[in-house]
C-alpha cells in the first residue's frame, strides 16, 4: 500500500492526550466513519491507547448505566485539527490492531516507489539491455499482478541469462506468476542452444552428455 508524503509527516508528529498526558498513537482510519459513513478523510488518526487514560476508564461505567452495554471511548485526534474528540469504542483491543510502524510506514513507500520506476522503465528495457527492472517486479511479491506480468513477457525478448540465477532463488507466492516464468526461462534456454542440470541447476550446453558442473550424465 501507498501512502502520501503528508501521512508520513504525520507518523512523526507528537500529540498527547488531553486526559492523561499520553503520547498519542497513530493509528490507520477505522473503514467508515460511525458518524456519518463519508469517512474520516485521513489516512490516520492520532489515538489515546492508554488503558489508565481516565476518560477510557470512566466511560465504561457511563455507557453501562446510559445505554446498557459494555463500550468506552478512546481520544481521538484528527491530522490538521487542533482539537480532539471522543470516540466510542467495544473494546480494549479497539485500535491496538492497526498502529502504524513508522519504519514500515517508509518501507512501504519505498517499495511502491521502487515498483513504479521499474514500470517506467519497462518500455525502453529491451532497447537498453537493461534487466533490473524487469527483475524488480518479478521478484516483488506486493507489486501489482499486471505489473509482473508484463515484466515476464519480456524475459526472452530481454535474452539476458543472468535472470535465471535470481529467479530460480526465489520463492513465488503467486503460483501463477512463477508458472509463467517457469515457461519463459524454458524458451529463454532454448534460444541460446542451452539447458539446465537437474542436479546443480548450472547451465550447460543443450547437446551436452555430462554436466561439466557436477559430472552429472544426461
Amino acid at each position: 500500500m501507498f501512502y502520501s508524503d503528508a501521512c508520513l509527516k504525520y507518523v512523526e508528529e507528537v500529540h498527547h492526550c488531553p486526559h492523561c498526558g499520553e503520547r498519542l498513537s497513530c493509528c490507520h482510519t477505522p473503514p467508515f466513519h460511525v458518524g456519518d459513513g463519508l469517512g474520516w478523510g485521513t489516512e490516520v488518526l492520532f489515538v489515546c491507547l492508554n488503558d489508565e487514560c481516565p476518560l477510557f476508564v470512566n466511560s465504561w461505567q457511563q455507557f453501562e448505566e446510559r445505554y446498557g452495554h459494555a463500550a468506552s471511548c478512546r481520544y481521538i485526534l484528527v491530522p490538521g485539527e487542533k482539537e480532539g474528540s471522543a470516540m466510542m469504542v467495544a473494546s480494549k483491543e479497539a485500535f491496538t490492531g492497526c498502529i502504524v510502524d513508522p519504519e514500515a510506514f517508509k518501507a512501504a513507500n519505498e517499495r511502491y516507489a521502487r515498483e513504479k520506476a521499474a514500470v517506467a522503465q519497462l518500455d525502453t528495457c529491451v532497447e537498453e539491455e537493461n534487466l533490473d527492472p524487469v527483475l524488480t517486479l518479478i521478484l516483488d511479491e506486493s507489486a501489482k499482478v499486471e505489473h509482473r506480468k508484463r515484466a515476464v513477457e519480456l524475459i526472452v525478448a530481454l535474452n539476458d541469462l543472468a535472470c535465471i540465477d535470481p529467479i530460480r532463488n526465489h520463492s513465488f507466492r503467486n503460483t501463477e506468476i512463477e508458472q509463467l516464468v517457469n515457461i519463459e526461462i524454458d524458451r529463454l534456454l532454448r534460444n541460446n542452444y542451452v539447458k539446465e542440470c537437474p542436479d546443480c541447476l548450472e547451465i550447460v550446453k543443450a547437446a551436452a552428455k555430462v554436466c561439466k558442473h557436477c559430472g552429472r550424465k544426461f
